[in-house]
Parts: structure tokens; sequence; C-alpha cells
């Protein structure tokens, strides 16, 4: 992060409710910090349930501590014993994955303070964190995907009882290919897809509520992939959106593909085949802000997804050292 653009942020006088005057100093109350802290996180673009997430770690931190208390006094020990509260005093159950996040919360807060300039140190730096392990996605291996493919090209082809039928393929190449979630697979309308260059085809990624307008992307597409396109909107003549069917029908083909092509059920989920086309793409050694930016993560998110894909990757040497 540029620390002299927060500077001079901060050079100005705080725009709070009470106190426009206030300057965010390390004598300034935690709650002033928290506005500020709120702002910040939209500008970085951050989906606004993280903000709302992050912004709630930071009040209960508030609640804790007391919510004016000075920035500038809170130290390694108050935020460790903030911790200890939280997990066996408080009286609320505190899953692994809330502890890490409010973990991750504090590490962002107050080094986003100490880079600004703010604070003379990050109180956060040596918090004591605990090993938190989350489960791994079931992302479909390489053969699976390929047996996949298989069974969506015969549909695609059609045989003497049954009429070729593109939207299975098109639908496992889209999201192999692009990684794009179901919402977005649903939203997508035929000018979205940009052929003008047969060679380098575009999928832009729109989305109609302003405030995700960051997710916004330009994702490539297989020049191959246009030729089922157009069978496919022979065959469905989609007048509004591409997918002329419920969501819930997308997930039935899908299914279906996997049954056919003897997986196990569920293997092919939307979110399943985000990751294997994430997955491809580390492979590829494709850069991680590049894989970042196509998944529509932000800089935050993206950190337990790059995790994941490590040990993911891990799991398939280990796999592939063991057959």
């Amino acid at each position: 992060m540029d620390s002299k653009p927060q500077r001079e942020l901060f050079s100005e006088p705080f725009a709070g409710d009470n106190d426009k005057s206030a300057l965010l100093t390390p004598e300034a109350p935690l709650q002033a910090a928290l506005g500020l802290f709120e702002r910040h996180l939209m500008d970085e673009g951050l989906a606004l349930n993280t903000v709302k997430a992050f912004v709630s770690d930071i009040r209960l931190l508030g609640r804790y501590l007391g919510i004016g208390t000075p920035i500038g006094e809170i130290g390694t020990k108050n935020l460790n014993d903030y911790l200890h509260w939280l997990t066996d005093e408080r009286g609320v159950p505190c899953s692994p994955k809330s502890y890490a996040r409010r973990v991750t919360t504090l590490k962002v807060f107050f080094r986003w303070l100490y880079e600004a300039g703010v604070i003379p140190q990050d109180p956060s730096a040596a918090v004591i964190q605990r090993s938190v392990s989350s489960p791994l996605p079931d992302a479909p291996r390489a053969v699976d995907i390929e047996r996949a493919l298989e069974v969506a090209n015969a549909w695609r082809a059609g045989d003497a009882d049954h009429k070729p039928d593109a939207r299975p393929y098109l639908l496992l190449s889209l999201v192999l290919k692009t990684g794009i979630k179901k919402g977005e697979a649903m939203t997508i309308v035929p000018n979205h897809i940009d052929n003008s260059d047969p060679g380098k085809p575009m999928l832009y990624v729109r989305y109609a509520n302003p405030r995700l307008r960051y997710k916004e992307r330009k994702l490539p597409l297989d020049p191959e992939w246009l030729e089922v396109l157009d069978e496919y909107i022979q065959q469905y003549r989609p007048t509004d959106t591409l997918f002329t069917c419920t969501a819930r029908n997308l997930e039935y083909v899908l299914r279906d593909i996997a049954e056919a092509a003897g997986l196990p059920s569920g293997v092919l989920s939307f979110e399943n085949l985000r990751w294997a086309s994430a997955l491809q793409d580390w492979r590829d050694n494709v850069e991680q802000d590049d894989i970042r930016q196509k998944l529509g993560l932000s800089k935050v998110g993206w950190r337990e997804t790059k995790t994941k894909l490590r040990r993911l990757i891990e799991r398939e040497q280990i796999d592939a050292i063991s057959a």
C-alpha cells in the first residue's frame, strides 16, 4: 500500500458525526478510526458482506476495550487478551472460521493504520493465531473433467435416439474456462460476448448493482467455443439472457453430466468447477494476480483461496507419487 496518499488523507480533519475537527492520530478513539476504516474497505472494492463483517469485528473489539480507547494505546497484549476473551470468556461460541476471520480483521485494521503512518508500530503483527484447518474443496480431477467433457460433447453431437444438445458442453466448457459463478452465468446476455475478433473472443462479466461494479471483468474465451455458441443459439433461440432456464436447471445439467460420466454426485457443481478452473491456471503458471482478477476476488478474499490452491496442488503431487 502506498502510504503517502494515506498520510495526506489523515492530515485532513476527520469528518465524523460528533467532532468534524478531530484528527486521526494515535490519540484518536477507536470509533473514529472505524469510520475511516469502513470507507477504506469500500474503496478497496471488498464485497459488502465482507465490509460488514470486518466493521462488526472491530466494533466487537471496541466493546471489549472500550470504543473510546485511543488507537495508539492498543498493544499486542490487548489484542491477545481480546482473542482469549472471544474463545474462553465471552460465553458465546466462536467457531474456528469466525476466529480466523477476526484475527484477519485485526491484522488488516492495524496494518492499515501502521502503513498510513497513524501509529508507530503494528500491534497485530505478533498476535497469537490459532491454526485453523478449513476443509479443501472437492475440485474435480483432470481425468474427471476429461470424462465429463467427452460426455457433454457426445450429447452435443446427438445420436439416433437423441437430438443434438449443445447446452451441456456450452455450460461446462464456459465455467471451466472462465471460472464464473452461477449467478454470473445466469445474467449473461448475448452482447456480453465479444466475438469481433474470432481469434480472441471475450466474455464481459457485468453487474447491475453499482456496489458490485468492482467485480466486473473481461475474460478470454476459447475461439472453438464460438462454434458451440452458434449451435446453442440455433437450438434454444435465447431472446434475453443466454441461458433460458433457471439456475436450478443448470445445476441439473451439470449433475446429469456427472452421472453419465460415472463421477461422484456434486463433483461438477459451479463452485467445484470454479476451483478446477483456477487450479488449471495455477498449473499453467498464470500470474497469481491474474487468477485473482479472473475469479473476481478482492486481495483479502484471495488470501484464503491462494492457500487452498497451494494445498490442492500439493495433494495432487502426493497422489501422483503414491499412484
